[in-house]
């Protein structure tokens, strides 16, 4: 077996490791190493026009999360793991916005703002086509692959993570004052080492045959 093909093998097995944990185990720490793994894969992720209309807020402080536990139903994970991702999507999102990405594109590639004008003006148009609330919804869709990135990134690093949406999102705004920043948070994600009690970790995974899921025409 050649090594391209063990890295593959190796990833599925990983994927099929990682299962959404109930129960972490506090003691055990993920490395800032580990940390910067992730958040690095959130930044790489995909995101339509690659304008990534959300911002992720990490938390890390103790009696932060504790609030935070409270406006997700009293669920553990929030203060059992590490870190908690919140991500956000914008509320609004401004031609400032485009401009910035614009400005990014042209000094990474170092091409003129003058040969961009055509993707600005349709990206511009696209987005002052959208409702506020169309605007939120197609943001969280983009905050959601980002999710979907860093939670196959976690697994890779065998980081357990759970993703949830059971959480009040009008009060997590508000402990973490993201209306302030023009962010509306869209779905969380709690990172750590699962703990030995969790029962969930020795169950086989259910899924979907791939005849169920898949229609090649």
């Amino acid at each position: 077996m050649n090594s391209e093909v063990k890295k593959q093998n190796a990833y599925l097995e990983n994927l099929n490791w990682r299962y959404a944990t109930k129960q972490f185990d506090p003691s055990k720490k993920v490395s800032k190493e580990n940390l910067e793994l992730l958040m690095e894969s959130v930044r790489l992720s995909a995101s339509s026009y690659g304008l990534q209309p959300y911002e992720i807020v990490v938390v890390e402080d103790l009696e932060t999360r504790k609030k935070l536990k409270d406006a997700a139903y009293g669920q553990p994970q929030l203060i059992d793991s590490n870190y908690v991702f919140v991500f956000s999507n914008f509320r609004k999102i401004e031609e400032k916005h485009v401009e910035d990405y614009m400005q990014n594109i042209s000094d990474t590639r170092n091409v003129s703002r003058e040969d961009l004008k055509g993707m600005e003006d349709t990206i511009k148009n696209t987005i002052n086509s959208l409702s506020q609330e169309q605007q939120q919804i197609w943001g969280a869709k983009q905050a959601y692959l980002a999710l979907g990135n860093f939670l196959s990134a976690a697994a890779n690093s065998r980081i357990d993570a759970c993703p949830m949406e059971g959480f009040e999102n009008e009060k997590f705004d508000e402990i973490l004052h993201l209306k302030d920043k023009n962010l509306k948070s869209a779905v969380i994600a709690c990172i750590g080492y699962r703990s030995e009690e969790d029962s969930l970790q020795y169950q086989e995974k259910v899924r979907k045959s791939k005849s169920e899921i898949f229609h090649i025409i």
